[in-house]
């Protein structure tokens, strides 16, 4: 299996929440996906990075390189993910808090690259830890993705709208079309 990284992929709004994305469908265990563990995929995602984050322009003319220690970096996403997503849901966890400066800290020691994706996701998830606008954070109605509202009014419901915000969308409409024809 080959994807391609696209600017749907980066809907994130922040490098540390598109890398927490990078596995598709994490809570359907029959459909999940983990993106970096496709052959290749870790390597083209720090140049897919440099273009399409929100945060590339913090990166200004670096190229990102791959992660020195793949390890560290995936146990980097999943603290992230953890952490985000149960701030979403539940509040502040502390626990959780500690694992994620844990996995962050490990990655800043590890000796990698300034220019890493990984070093760079390290400091994108210190940016939102800082955050304190809760609000802003959101999981997409659609697909489950972490993603920051940063719509005026915070109604933001999906992590883009042209994917998920059509798909649920023209769902709606099957469905009602469908109660419509029924006798």
């Amino acid at each position: 299996m080959n994807f391609s990284w696209t600017a749907h992929r980066f809907a994130g709004g922040a490098l540390a929440l598109d890398v927490a994305n990078s596995v598709v469908l994490r809570h359907d265990e029959a459909r999940r996906v983990d993106r970096f563990g496709v052959e290749g995929q870790l390597l083209s995602f720090p140049k897919a990075a440099a273009e399409f984050s929100a945060e590339r322009a913090i990166f200004g003319d670096v190229v990102l390189t791959a992660p020195k220690d793949k390890q560290a970096f995936i146990a980097l996403r999943e603290a992230t993910d953890r952490y985000f997503r149960s701030r979403v849901l539940c509040g502040h966890e502390e626990a959780l808090l500690a694992d994620l400066l844990e996995a962050i800290a490990r990655v800043l020691r590890g000796g990698s690259a300034a220019n890493g994706v990984d070093r760079a996701t390290a400091h994108s998830a210190l940016r939102l830890i800082a955050t304190p606008d809760n609000e802003r954070m959101k999981i997409c109605g659609n697909c489950g993705w972490l993603f920051l509202d940063r719509s005026k009014n915070r109604s933001r419901v999906w992590c883009d709208m042209t994917v998920c915000g059509n798909r649920a969308k023209a769902s709606r409409h099957y469905r009602r079309r469908k109660e419509e024809d029924v006798p």
